[in-house]
């Protein structure tokens, strides 16, 4: 898989994978499922329990297209809602764990949902969907035209998951205020560091390893401590403030 680094608005870089390919063809497939799904339905509903068959058959067929186009709405936008309301996934990339981001590290916008959406008639419709398995096949970052165009990225939240678990903490209060604002200066890979070796010090009691991680951050940060701040605190801290600057894109 692509390696994909996203730099975001506070000048952390996070690491990601490019979504497989098998995945995105899974997420795509459960998408089909799901529209089919409707229009079967949907189809019923009209046209059996509703008894509105005879009723739609003896329009003139410009009323008839106009009944399909109507019925056939949710199936036509279901990519771009989706994406717009789940930010960055439909219900198929959702389970598949894995979703669209921008690659300059801003929030996507409904204008890049829109170019993706788009644009699938290059990737997928007209040309069966060729264009996409060339496109993704051969660029750096695993795009279609589509992502190219919207400068946006399918990437696996499942590697982001494993990251999280070492790192972040899920029970983060949404109001807390960080104190150490230059811990952006971190990168994924430092904190993930500064995190097991601070809970391996913390079980052996080796002050040593909590002062040297206590000034290699400060020399990171660009943060100076007198004697009498209470390490582990500190650091206990830096990881806080890391979470609260990252959580939003996990």
């Amino acid at each position: 898989m692509a390696e994909i680094q996203i730099t975001t608005t506070q000048n952390v870089t996070l690491d990601f994978k490019a979504a497989e390919l098998n995945h995105r063809i899974l997420a795509w497939l459960i998408d089909v499922l799901i529209k089919s799904a409707y229009i079967t339905l949907i189809s019923l509903l009209v046209y059996k329990l509703l008894g509105l068959e005879s009723y739609i058959n003896s329009l003139d067929r410009w009323s008839q297209w106009s009944v399909s186009i109507v019925i056939g709405l949710p199936v036509t936008f279901y990519t771009l809602f989706f994406e717009t309301v789940l930010g960055g996934q439909t219900l198929g990339k959702k389970a598949m764990k894995i979703k669209v981001l921008k690659l300059d590290g801003y929030q996507s916008s409904f204008l890049d949902y829109f170019i993706r959406w788009v644009m699938r008639i290059v990737d997928i419709y007209a040309s069966l969907s060729f264009v996409a398995l060339i496109s993704i096949g051969s660029t750096k970052k695993a795009q279609r035209i589509g992502g190219m165009a919207s400068g946006t990225a399918v990437v696996s939240l499942r590697n982001k998951i494993n990251i999280s678990h070492t790192i972040l903490d899920e029970n983060l209060k949404s109001n807390y205020q960080p104190v150490y604002p230059s811990v952006i200066k971190l990168s994924d890979n430092d904190v993930r560091i500064i995190k097991e070796n601070f809970v391996k010090a913390k079980r052996k009691n080796d002050q040593v390893l909590l002062n040297k991680l206590k000034n290699k951050i400060c020399g990171v940060i660009d943060v100076q401590l007198n004697e009498e701040h209470h390490t582990e605190r500190f650091i206990e801290t830096i990881l806080k403030d890391y979470n609260h600057f990252t959580q939003s894109m996990t």
